[in-house]
């Protein structure tokens, strides 16, 4: 399976979390950010070039497309990943790092072309916030799980069943290899989206997608959360949050808090 890369590399209008969240809302599903210089990665059967130009048409920005073989991207993961360290109470790192001390969770995957290695503030944002949660003994979905590493952190961190499911065929089969590398097999692992989520409900819903996938389903999100559950959201900027908020609040969920990590923005809302 190939991936089509664009690379921006003017940024006289926008900043590059914009150029960002711009591109997840057409199907752009991992990025790479460089001090000019943004890389964006699309799989080659979902991307649409017109949708793209009508897209970047509205800015001044300069862009490059490329094809990229999906062996040489898994080299250029393992050669340039780093482990990422969010405070004392998570680690996100390779099989090939070592296991820093006094850190409580030891999350080890393999992150290839899935979205969720820590590295993009959302996750960051999404980890933060279940720090201060209840997770232990709950019945959580993460929808669009990418790596799996909110699904494998919920795990360790004593949740009763998880759920983790994601659309996308890499993201699937990386999960289920992240899952049995960090020993929480019990983990539920699906290919899809919210039909596949085994027809029940659960306390909490981990939802880092972006902007479009969230107001598609909110109303669905919130029918499957047990009273009193709670949604925790990201993958929208902080312009983006009056929004959310309004769709979250038109389904009948209650706003609890909002996190921000520069640009990206994450929402805690509460059935």
């Amino acid at each position: 399976m190939n991936y089509i890369k664009v690379t921006i590399k003017d940024f006289s209008e926008l900043t590059s979390d914009i150029h960002i969240a711009l591109l997840a809302d057409i199907g752009f599903e991992s990025f790479e950010e460089e001090q000019y210089a943004v890389h964006a990665y699309i799989q080659e059967s979902t991307y649409d070039e017109d949708v793209l130009k009508d897209l970047l048409s509205n800015y001044n920005i300069n862009y490059e497309i490329s094809t990229i073989e999906q062996q040489n991207w898994n080299q250029k993961w393992e050669d340039s990943f780093e482990p990422v360290i969010i405070d004392k109470f998570c680690v996100i790192r390779a099989p090939f790092h070592d296991k820093p001390n006094d850190i409580k969770y030891d999350i080890v995957i393999t992150p290839k072309m899935s979205f969720g290695t820590g590295h993009h503030a959302t996750t960051r944002l999404m980890i933060s916030a279940m720090e201060q949660m209840t997770i232990a003994d709950m019945h959580i979905l993460d929808f669009g799980t990418g790596t799996g590493v909110l699904a494998i952190l919920s795990q360790m961190m004593g949740a009763s069943d998880i759920m983790a499911i994601d659309n996308d065929e890499w993201s699937y089969e990386n999960t289920i290899e992240n899952v049995e590398q960090n020993d929480v097999a019990t983990i539920n692992i699906a290919k899809g989206s919210l039909e596949v989520a085994n027809n029940r409900k659960y306390n909490i819903i981990l939802a880092n997608i972006n902007r479009h996938i969230l107001l598609e389903y909110m109303q669905q999100m919130n029918d499957i959360l047990l009273d009193n559950g709670k949604l925790l959201m990201s993958g929208f900027l902080v312009d983006d949050i009056p929004v959310v908020q309004q769709s979250a609040e038109k389904t009948g969920l209650r706003m609890v808090s909002t996190y921000q990590d520069g640009y990206w923005a994450a929402m805690l809302v509460e059935k």
